[in-house]
This record gives structure tokens, C-alpha cells and sequence, in this order.
């Protein structure tokens, strides 16, 4: 019906936390449709890996994105600076009229000084999110090189770093079999704020362990476009997953 609204009867409450989601190559109608029901809780689009360079119609896809902040795939950074393009990156970043530019070495072999030197150079243009972990299943960092490169980026301009997961969940801070690797979690999280944080979290499990390990309020990405109602409902404390913590456990609602 025209007008109608959700009630409103219920204490559901939340402050903060990105929806970061991730973009496969969906078109434009079907991001019309996305938005008009899900817009309200989408922050940052990215378009996966290289989609958008192959994505025929991206300018009329920008257009129903317009207002919500769109990235480009770290991939497709790490492809460009493989080919010596980074001016005609930028350019086209610019042409494109994106703000956001998200920066990572998941497959190629970047020199931590040179992936610094591109935070600080695009930061200046752009807003930078940065991204920390291998994209092979079986590369493994021990928990204080993460920290050390996480907070090296946030001092270089990143404004946010984003911990590897890939979109299956099957590298960086999962194992290859899709469990998450908790106690590295846990290190990063003792010695960097979560709020810097985007925990990249593609499947139901590992969505409702963030939420009830660190609060409705984390950041998490690499969310399906699917997927963003019912996240919504696990930050709310409306799935069966996290009602307990997010609302029986939570301190006595205000009246």
C-alpha cells in the first residue's frame, strides 16, 4: 500500500557499523531494486575485482548508485599498478566521478614502503581503504604483522583497512574450510579500534559472530546484495542468531 510504514512498537536500537557490499555484476534495474528495499542500509558498493572494467553499462549503473559511495576492487588496483597505469587509473576514478578507492596486495608482491607511499598519494584525492591479507588460502601472517601493517596504513591515510576474507571466506582471516580464525581476530581487535576496522564477513556465520563478538555497531563487508536485510536483522537482534546478545542481554531499554 502506498505510504505504508513499518511499525514502529519495538526497542530496536543501534549506533554505527558499515554495510560494506560487495557488486558481482549486477545491473542496473536490478539495483534499482536493491536500493528500494535494502538503500537505507548500504554504505559503501563495491564493484568486485575487475567486474566494473568489463561492465558495459557502468555509467548508467553509477547513475542508480549515485549517493552511496562505490569502489572499485582492490584487484583491479593491483592489476593497474602490475601495468605501470596509475595516472590513467586515477584519471578514470575521476572520469567516473568516484571518491572512494580501495587499495590492496592480495596477489601481487607490493613493498610495504611502496603500498604506503600509494595510501599517502591517493589520500590526497580519495578516500582510501586500505586492504591487509593474502588472497591465497594458504599464505598465513602471524597476528603482529597484521597489526603492524594495519596500523601503518591507518597512519598513512587509509580510512579504513579492510581484513581479507575474499568473498567466499576461504583466505586471510578465515582458514580455507571457511572457519574464521578467531584468536587472530581477537590480537587485531586488542590493538587496533574496531571502528577502523571492516571485517570482511560474506556468509550468515560469520556475520553473527562479529555481531555478537564486538556489537550491532561492527563494520563488515563483502556482504551479497542478498544479504543486506538479513544482516540488517542480525544487527537488530531479529534472527534467532543473535537475539540473546543484541537484545536479552543488552542493558534495560531506556523508556
Amino acid at each position: 500500500m502506498p505510504g505504508c510504514r513499518s511499525p514502529q512498537f519495538l526497542d530496536l536500537r543501534r549506533d554505527g557499523g558499515l554495510t560494506h557490499v560487495i557488486d558481482k555484476g549486477l545491473g542496473p534495474r536490478a539495483w534499482e531494486d536493491v536500493l528500494e528495499t535494502s538503500g537505507d542500509y548500504i554504505d559503501i558498493v563495491k564493484l568486485g575485482w575487475g567486474t566494473a572494467y568489463v561492465t558495459p553499462n557502468l555509467q548508467r549503473k553509477l547513475e542508480v548508485l549515485k549517493g552511496t559511495p562505490v569502489v572499485l576492487g582492490g584487484t583491479f588496483f593491483e592489476v593497474v599498478h602490475s601495468q605501470g597505469k596509475l595516472d590513467d587509473y586515477k584519471r578514470w576514478l575521476g572520469e567516473l566521478g568516484l571518491t572512494h578507492v580501495e587499495l590492496s596486495d592480495g596477489v601481487i608482491d607490493l613493498p610495504r614502503e611502496r603500498k604506503l607511499e600509494l595510501i599517502e598519494d591517493f589520500a590526497r584525492d580519495f578516500t582510501v581503504l586500505s586492504e591487509v591479507g593474502s588472497k591465497d588460502a594458504e599464505a598465513v601472517f602471524a597476528p603482529y604483522q597484521w597489526v603492524e601493517w594495519i596500523k601503518a596504513e591507518l597512519e598513512a591515510g587509509a580510512w579504513k583497512v579492510i581484513t581479507e576474507g575474499r568473498e567466499g571466506g576461504t583466505a586471510g582471516i578465515y582458514r580455507p574450510t571457511g572457519e574464521m580464525r578467531t584468536g587472530l581476530v581477537d590480537e587485531i581487535a586488542h590493538e587496533v579500534d574496531v571502528d577502523d576496522l571492516i571485517f570482511e564477513a560474506p556468509s550468515k556465520g560469520s556475520q553473527a559472530w562479529f555481531v555478537k563478538h564486538f556489537g550491532p555497531g561492527v563494520n563488515l563487508g563483502n556482504i551479497p546484495p542478498d544479504e543486506v536485510i538479513p544482516l540488517e536483522t542480525l544487527r537488530l537482534g531479529l534472527r534467532a542468531d543473535t537475539l540473546r546478545e543484541v537484545l536479552l542481554e543488552r542493558d534495560t531499554p531506556v523508556s
